[in-house]
């Protein structure tokens, strides 16, 4: 089960993030993700945990907690949209 990590904290590792849910089971992936421009993280990361009933422990355990300073929001990801790219001019 993959799940949405939000509100973290800038300075919040991929590590950090596989720390935090490792005590709820085998983490397959843990991704902080980085604004492409900036190199810099958008505040959100995406975990990939073992099983389903270790990811919804995780939520359990993680929805609302702290971590790095920010109290994070811990849900199941929703699958993601095309959306159209604007026109580059």
């Amino acid at each position: 089960m993959k799940l949405y990590v939000g509100n973290l904290d800038y300075s919040s590792t991929s590590e950090d993030v596989k720390n935090a849910f490792a005590q709820f089971g085998a983490v397959e992936s843990a991704e902080v993700i980085m604004d492409r421009n900036t190199g810099r993280s958008k505040g959100f990361a995406f975990v990939e945990m073992g099983n389903d009933d270790e990811a919804r422990a995780a939520i359990a355990g993680l929805d609302g907690k702290n971590l790095d300073g920010r109290l994070i929001k811990v849900n199941e990801a929703r699958p993601r949209e095309d959306r159209p790219r604007p026109p580059r001019y």
